[in-house]
């Protein structure tokens, strides 16, 4: 009996000891467990609109294991071969560019969705990337079989602009109607290279485009009157803009297309604290929208990705306007007296597509008779000298119905909707003021005062033309009716 107790007692001695040898091992174990379960807890909390792709994964996991995993003869080194030949061995790392990014995706009707985003330039110029879209119900009781699946088609619509990125406008049409009992779903977009990059590799990358939350489906809005009238969708502003040249864009033109009306503005870094202060009084009165897409500037596009932008801008809004209006903020858009921009367009509502005729207007002459007064004028209000050189092709700007269009670009649109027409003989109903890079000068822009009605300046013929100062008066009474004299302090 006294050697089992002793026994017993050695085994006791040996638990505690072994016990005591990884106390530490145990607390990091436990802290470990503690910090999964936690980490489990908190996901549940994270929006849905929050997902990890296949990309996402490949590039957390890339310092471990490459994605996908290479062969043997992919690791090997240069090989000499009994001919005599040296095989030369190559040896890829990382990626060049991303397959797809998104920046929106919208309904474009009961079965079609509009996808747009940029994928690498030189993936769509040298192979043929291909596109697939899924719809996944959120229902649980539907199984896979439910689930429908549509082959789509590409636009590239910035007429080969693009740099490192091109913009793309992916169509998915399905065969049916989705998520017509207004259930949820999500449309998924497989993106594939199709071996381009490296044609040993058929990388596809499923990417979750757009959620629709149970009851957020709103069929009326394919059918219904839309809520605008005009709609300006803006390209991206970018750099050190003038205040005051913003601020008389802006009260123009919301005086001239009137009530239903809204401004899209897209600020690429150029909207600084004054530009924003010109712009508050009209978005507190639901005229404006301003947008932050300075991270886009991360992806290496053409102009700050204005391709880009102007279709988003077309699809979030195509079934909120009867018309969009595309052009730039050192332009204004003019029509003739005892007509209305309402008038004008209905004379031309059978074509989808309209475009402007261009005023180019001197940035620099400015009449004698403000010589005392300039720097109390507005910029359109003094800048009075038109370049009228002959046989020169000007660029146009243009308006679209958008719901016959299915991608635009910076002075027209080449996609549009079967039937559809363009008409480009707009003269005499309206056209467009340019005071060409006005709205980037925080200076005086009268640096030449001209006491003449016609004058040559830097080889060029010019004439005196008062169309839009004429407007002057008008426009600021207009500006002191719907926001006072918040603005009357504003810097050049």
């Amino acid at each position: 009996m006294g050697k089992e107790r002793s026994g017993g007692e050695k085994q006791k001695r040996m638990v505690v000891g072994v016990v005591c040898n990884f106390a530490a091992e145990l607390k990091l174990l436990l802290t470990a467990l503690l910090l999964l379960c936690t980490l489990v807890t908190l996901l549940q909390f994270v929006p849905s609109r929050f997902t990890i792709s296949a990309s996402d994964l490949r590039f957390c996991i890339s310092p471990i294991a490459a994605s996908p995993s290479p062969s043997l003869s992919d690791t090997q080194s240069d090989d000499l071969l009994s001919s005599g030949i040296l095989r030369r061995a190559f040896h890829p790392y990382g990626a060049a560019a991303y397959n797809f990014i998104t920046m929106g995706t919208y309904r474009g009707g009961p079965n079609s969705f509009a996808i747009v985003g940029l994928a690498s330039k030189p993936l769509h110029l040298y192979s043929r990337p291909a596109y697939q879209c899924q719809w996944l119900p959120s229902n649980s009781k539907q199984n896979n079989t439910n689930i429908t699946s549509s082959l789509a088609y590409k636009i590239l619509p910035d007429w080969g602009y693009g740099r490192v990125y091109t913009v793309v406008v992916v169509n998915c049409t399905f065969s049916h109607p989705v998520n017509l009992d207004n259930s949820g779903g999500t449309l998924l977009l497989h993106a594939s290279t199709s071996g381009g990059g490296d044609s040993k590799f058929n990388l596809t990358d499923t990417i979750p485009a757009l959620t629709e939350p149970p009851g957020t489906f709103n069929l009326s809005l394919f059918t219904s009157i839309p809520k605008y009238d005009y709609l300006y969708c803006g390209s991206s502003l970018y750099g050190t803009l003038s205040p005051q040249r913003v601020r008389e864009w802006i009260v123009y033109h919301v005086r001239l297309f009137g009530e239903r009306s809204h401004f899209v503005i897209h600020d690429a870094g150029g909207v600084h604290e004054e530009v924003l202060e010109v712009l508050k009084p009209w978005m507190e009165l639901g005229y404006v929208s301003l947008q932050d897409i300075r991270e886009q500037e991360r992806f290496d596009g053409y102009y700050h990705n204005q391709f880009l932008v102007v279709n988003d801008c077309l699809h979030r809004y195509k079934f909120m306007a009867k018309w969009i209006f595309l052009f730039d903020v050192d332009e204004y858009i003019f029509v003739p007296p005892k007509t209305t921009l309402g008038s004008v367009l209905d004379s031309l509502s059978d074509y989808s597509q309209i475009t402007i005729e261009q005023m180019p207007m001197s940035n620099k002459l400015c009449h004698s008779v403000d010589a005392a007064k300039r720097h109390r004028r507005w910029g359109f209000e003094k800048l009075v000298y038109r370049d009228v050189k002959r046989g020169i092709r000007r660029d146009r700007k243009y308006a679209i119905q958008p719901r016959n269009v299915y991608a635009t670009g910076v002075h027209m649109s080449q996609n549009l909707g079967a039937g559809a027409k363009t008409t480009h003989k707009t003269e005499g109903r309206i056209k467009y003021f340019h005071y060409h890079g006005t709205i980037a000068q925080r200076r005086e822009p009268c640096r030449n005062l001209v006491n003449s009605t016609d004058i040559n300046f830097e080889s060029n013929p010019f004439v005196l033309d008062t169309t839009l100062r004429d407007l002057a008066g008008s426009v600021k009474k207009f500006e002191l009716k719907m926001i006072g004299s918040r603005l009357y302090n504003t810097r050049q």
